[in-house]
C-alpha cells in the first residue's frame, strides 16, 4: 500500500504527496512513517532529483498521529515499554532530521537538497512537525485551514520534534502559547507568529513551492540551529533574559493547571533543559520527557477518553443497528429563549432548515437575532463571510405559527421546565407534524418517561439535554424513556453528528447522568461551607484536582435560583426520603438574600458593575464562621471527587449509563471533570478499586452514607478488577 505518492517532474523536483487510502484526512501511521522514510531515501539518493516538495493529495495536510502507534510501540517492547516508546520516538526524530539535513555535508553545511512543505489546508500535530523540519513552509490561503500543535489538549505534548523546533525557531516565550495551550491558528496568523513562511493562493500552492525549491541556495536550507553562532531567541535558560522567561512561564503554567496536568510540567521541563544543549541532544531530551509523559497513566487515560472514545462516540459507536440514515432536514424548535436560540444557531450552521417558535413574535425574533449576533462576531474575526451569514439566517424562520412546523422531521422542545407546559405543547405540535416526526424534549431534570405520557407516539419521544451555551458546549446527552424506540435514538444521534456535538445515550432516571453527578459536587461544596470549612479551601481544593471551576463558582455560573428550584422540586418528589443537609440552608440563605449568582452580580462571589467576578463574598465567613481547625486538603479533595465519581458508578450499576466510555467523555465535556484523569471510570482505574473503597469507607465513617461504597465497586476491589478491564469495548467484544 502506497501512502506517499512519488513523482519527479522535468525540473528534477520530487513531489511526495501524502494520500492515506480509505481516509478523508491523513493521519500518520507506522506504515506512513516507513513510506515517507523510503520516499526520502529515494529522493536523496537520486542525483537527478534537485529538490523535494512534501504535500497532500487531500484537502488538508494531516490531522495528526494515529495514536494507536504509541500503543504499538509499548506492546512491541514487551517488559520494557519505556524503552519501546523512547526508541520509537527517536526513530521519528531520525526521519524528520533526515528531511532537515538530508545529503548535507556535516562540516560545510553544503550539498543538501531543498525541501519545501506545501499544505493545502489544516495541519495538526505531526502534520505540522513534518513542516517544521522542512526548509520552507507554504500554506494555501484556505479559510478553513488551521495550523498548530494541539497535543497538550489530550494529555501529551509535541514529541516528534515539534517542541524542540518551535522553541529553537521562536524562543520559549513566543512558542509557549502554541505549545502549552495547543492553539490552532489560521494560515495568516501562523505566518505572523513565524510558524510558517508563506500563505499563497490555493491554485498556486505547488507551483510556488517548486519555484522556491528551484531557486534555493545552500544558505537557504541551513536551519539557524545548525549554523555556526546560533543563539536561542530570547536567551537560553542560563541567560538573564531566558531565566526571567522561565520564571514567568513556570508561574503561568502552574496558575493555569494548578499542577494537575503532567504534560504541561513535562513540556516546561523539556524546554528548560533543551535550551542549554546542542540541537540533537535537545531532540533526545524531548524524547525522554515525551516518554515520561506517555508512561504516566494520566496521558493514556486522556488519549483514550478525549481522542479514541470521543471519536468512537461521534462516529456512532452506540447507534442502534439496522436503522437507516436519519439525517435531519427540517427541525422545529419550540421556545426561543437562550437554549432554543442556541439550538437554532447550531442547526442552521449545519445547513438544516429551522423553524423557531415562540408565543410572541418579538421573542421569536430575539431568538433569531442571537444567531445574527454570533455571526456578526464571526465576521469581525474574519471567520464568517457575508454570504455565510446570509445563508445561515435564511435557514431560520422565526414565527408564532405552529403550522410552520408541518414537514419537520425533528422537533426539539425547549420551553419552560414544567411538566404541564411541556405536555400541552407536545399535544399541540404532534397534531400538526407528520406521524414519522421524532419529538425531543430539551430538559435537564424532568423524567422523560413522565413527559412522554403526553405523546400519542411515545416510541418517537426522546430527551435531548443540551448544555449552555449551546454554541460552545460540545456535549449532548440523549435520554431514552421507557418506550423510546431505536429510530428516535438514531435520529438524535444523527442530529448530534450534523451539529458537530459529541453524544452520549443514557436511560431515564432522576437527573439523568450529567446532573446526577454535578449536583452532589456543588452540594458538597455548599455543605462544607455550612460545616465551617473555609470557602477558599473548598474552591482551591477543587481547582488543584483539575476541575475548571470550584463548586461555589460553578453554582454562581449556573445560577443559585436554579439550584434552589431543583432543591424544592426534589424535596417535593422525594418527600420524607429527601436527604436534607447544610447545603440547603446555604442555598436558601443566598436565594432569599437575592444573591442569585453571576446573573445578579452577587452570589458566592462578589462581582463588579460590569459582571466581572471578584473575591469570595465576605458574608460567607460572617454567616458560617470557619472552624479554628480546618480539614486537610486531601480530605476536601476526596469529598469533592467522590461526590461525583460514586454517582457515576451508581449510574452504571443501575443501568442508567450503558457504556463507560460515555461516562468518561460525558463527564469531561459536560462539566469539566478532572480532564487529566480521563473521566470518573478512568480515574478509578488509575486509583485502583481497592484504594477507592478504602477512601469511601473512611469518608462514610466521617461524613455519612452518601459516600457508601457501591456494591459494584466493592466487588471489583475484591476481584482485583478495573472498569475498562471489565466494561471496556475490548471486554464487551470478547464476551
Amino acid at each position: 500500500m502506497t501512502i506517499f505518492n512519488y513523482d519527479v517532474d522535468t525540473d528534477g523536483i520530487a513531489t511526495l504527496s501524502w494520500d492515506l487510502p480509505g481516509k478523508s484526512m491523513n493521519v500518520m501511521t507506522l506504515e506512513g512513517l516507513s513510506d515517507l522514510n523510503d520516499a526520502m531515501d529515494k529522493a536523496i539518493g537520486d542525483d537527478a532529483v534537485k529538490g523535494i516538495v512534501i504535500t497532500s493529495a487531500k484537502k488538508d495536510f494531516a490531522g495528526g498521529m494515529d495514536l494507536n502507534i504509541l500503543a504499538k510501540m509499548r506492546e512491541d517492547a514487551g517488559d520494557e515499554p519505556a524503552r519501546g516508546l523512547f526508541e520509537g520516538t527517536m526513530e521519528m526524530h531520525k526521519l524528520l532530521r533526515k528531511i532537515e539535513r538530508n545529503s548535507m555535508d556535516a562540516k560545510t553545511n553544503k550539498g543538501g537538497k531543498p525541501v519545501a512543505w506545501a499544505s493545502p489546508g489544516t495541519a495538526a500535530g505531526i502534520g505540522l512537525e513534518i513542516g517544521l523540519a522542512c526548509h520552507r513552509r507554504f500554506v494555501a490561503d484556505n479559510p478553513k485551514a488551521k495550523i498548530g500543535l494541539p497535543e497538550i489538549l489530550i494529555g501529551i505534548f509535541p514529541g516528534a520534534g515539534g517542541t524542540t523546533r518551535l522553541i529553537h525557531m521562536m524562543g520559549v516565550m513566543a512558542a509557549s502559547p502554541l505549545l502549552l495551550e495547543g492553539k490552532m491558528l489560521a494560515p495568516a496568523k501562523s505566518k505572523s507568529a513565524g510558524v510558517i513562511d508563506e500563505v499563497v493562493p490555493a491554485d498556486e500552492l505547488l507551483s510556488r513551492a517548486k519555484e522556491w525549491v528551484k531557486s534555493a541556495t545552500d544558505a537557504d536550507i541551513v536551519k539557524p540551529w545548525d549554523a555556526k553562532g546560533y543563539k536561542m531567541p530570547g536567551g537560553a535558560a542560563y541567560h538573564p533574559a531566558g531565566f526571567q522567561t522561565f520564571v514567568g512561564a513556570n508561574a503561568m503554567v502552574h496558575g493555569k493547571t494548578q499542577g494537575a496536568f503532567p504534560a504541561a510540567k513535562a513540556l516546561l521541563s523539556a524546554a528548560y533543559e533543551m535550551t542549554m544543549v546542542p540541537f540533537d541532544t535537545a531532540l533526545k531530551i524531548e524524547a525522554r520527557w515525551f516518554t515520561k509523559v506517555l508512561m504516566n497513566p494520566s496521558s493514556a487515560a486522556m488519549i483514550r477518553s478525549l481522542f479514541l472514545n470521543k471519536e468512537a462516540l461521534e462516529k456512532g459507536a452506540v447507534r442502534p443497528d439496522g436503522v437507516d440514515d436519519q439525517t435531519v432536514k427540517k427541525v422545529g424548535i419550540l421556545g426561543a429563549g437562550m437554549m432554543g436560540a442556541g439550538i437554532a444557531y447550531v442547526s442552521a450552521m449545519a445547513g438544516i432548515e429551522v423553524v423557531l417558535i415562540d408565543q410572541k413574535q418579538e421573542s421569536a425574533d430575539k431568538g433569531k437575532a442571537y444567531s445574527e449576533k454570533l455571526l456578526d462576531k464571526g465576521m469581525s474575526r474574519k471567520k464568517v463571510t457575508q454570504e455565510k451569514k446570509d445563508t445561515v439566517l435564511g435557514q431560520i424562520t422565526a414565527t408564532t405559527d405552529l403550522q410552520a412546523l408541518a414537514g419537520a422531521d425533528l422537533i426539539v422542545e425547549a420551553v419552560f421546565e414544567d411538566v404541564g407546559v411541556k405536555a400541552e405543547i407536545t399535544k399541540e405540535v404532534e397534531a400538526i407534524v407528520g406521524e414519522d416526526c421524532i419529538f425531543a424534549t430539551n430538559t435537564s431534570t424532568l423524567p422523560i418517561t413522565e413527559l412522554a405520557k403526553a405523546s400519542v407516539r411515545p416510541e418517537q419521544f426522546i430527551g435531548i439535554h443540551f448544555f449552555s451555551p449551546v454554541d460552545k458546549m460540545l456535549l449532548v446527552e440523549i435520554i431514552k424513556g421507557e418506550q423510546t424506540g431505536d429510530r428516535a435514538v438514531a435520529k438524535s444521534l444523527d442530529f448530534a453528528r450534523q451539529i458537530r456535538k459529541t453524544p452520549i445515550v443514557v436511560n431515564d432516571a432522576r437527573f439523568f447522568y450529567a446532573n446526577r453527578c454535578i449536583i452532589p459536587y456543588v452540594n458538597e461544596g455548599a455543605r462544607m461551607v455550612a460545616e465551617g470549612v473555609e470557602p477558599a479551601l473548598v474552591e482551591n481544593a477543587a481547582k488543584q484536582l483539575g476541575m475548571p471551576l470550584g463548586p461555589l463558582q460553578l453554582t454562581d455560573e449556573t445560577s443559585i435560583d436554579l439550584g434552589y428550584k431543583i432543591m424544592k422540586a426534589t424535596k417535593a418528589a422525594m418527600g420524607n426520603a429527601y436527604p436534607a443537609s447544610g447545603a440547603d440552608d446555604v442555598i436558601t440563605k443566598l436565594y432569599e438574600g437575592d444573591r442569585l449568582g453571576r446573573k445578579s452580580n452577587a452570589g458566592f462571589y462578589d462581582y463588579d458593575e460590569k459582571g466581572k467576578r471578584g473575591m469570595l463574598w465576605s458574608g460567607l465567613r460572617d454567616t458560617w464562621a470557619p472552624n479554628d481547625e480546618q480539614p486537610d486538603l486531601i480530605t476536601v479533595q476526596h469529598r469533592l471527587a467522590m461526590s461525583q465519581v460514586l454517582e457515576a458508578v451508581r449510574a452504571l450499576e443501575e443501568g442508567v449509563l450503558m457504556d463507560i466510555r460515555e461516562g468518561d467523555v460525558g463527564a469531561i465535556l459536560g462539566w469539566g471533570f478532572m480532564p487529566w484523569s480521563g473521566g470518573p471510570f478512568s480515574w478509578l482505574d488509575i486509583l485502583g478499586a481497592e484504594k477507592a473503597v478504602e477512601i469511601c469507607d473512611d469518608l462514610t465513617a466521617k461524613f455519612g452514607d452518601r459516600f457508601e461504597t457501591p456494591a459494584l465497586l466493592r466487588e471489583m476491589a475484591q476481584n482485583g478488577e478495573t472498569f475498562y478491564g471489565r466494561f471496556g469495548p475490548e471486554a464487551k467484544a470478547a464476551a
